[in-house]
């Protein structure tokens, strides 16, 4: 196994990947992006995020190795108005038929190596309450689980519905 950067050329297999994760949350038609999005996006000159992907190699019928991409770790940088400089960790996605060999513990312990790197205060990332495989996880590597914690979003919708039906009533 090896871990390593994300190239243009490994967004295919990351997009599969998100869309992996994305069955495995039961949200198989939440996936809007494209290949062409994440190229652009993520290696403009102002990336947006970046990815660390594991590959191994894989024997062929032909006794050639091939080399394949079974898991990604998804992240940018944000920025906290109490600790300043922090990572999201978006995505932490393995194959499903690869989860067990120690990939997911690779690619977490990539993520922290470049949070000390970076010199960032916090990683921050979020966790389905009803993985716990997942939760037990993050807490034996000595993460906290925010349990008083609840995520806010506001999707495209809600925004369209903001921008047109509440914005005058604030």
């Amino acid at each position: 196994m090896n871990i390593r950067v994300g190239q243009k050329e490994d967004m295919k297999a990351v997009l599969s990947l998100i869309q992996e994760l994305a069955d495995f949350e039961k949200e198989p038609d939440a996936v809007k992006i494209t290949v062409d999005d994440l190229i652009r996006d993520g290696f403009g000159t102002q990336p947006l995020f970046h990815v660390f992907v594991a590959e191994v190699e894989l024997e062929t019928n032909n006794n050639q190795d091939t080399k394949e991409i079974v898991g990604i770790a998804f992240y940018y940088y944000r920025y906290s108005t109490w600790k300043g400089k922090t990572i999201h960790l978006e995505d932490l996605v393995v194959k499903s038929n690869m989860r067990g060999k120690g990939i997911g513990y690779a690619l977490y312990t990539e993520i922290i190596k470049q949070a000390k790197k970076d010199k960032v205060k916090r990683i921050d990332w979020n966790v389905l309450d009803w993985n716990t495989a997942a939760i037990d996880f993050y807490e034996k590597t000595g993460a906290k689980v925010l349990k008083e914690w609840h995520v806010a979003q506001m999707d495209e919708a809600g925004i369209d519905d903001f921008i047109k039906n509440r914005l005058k009533q604030y």
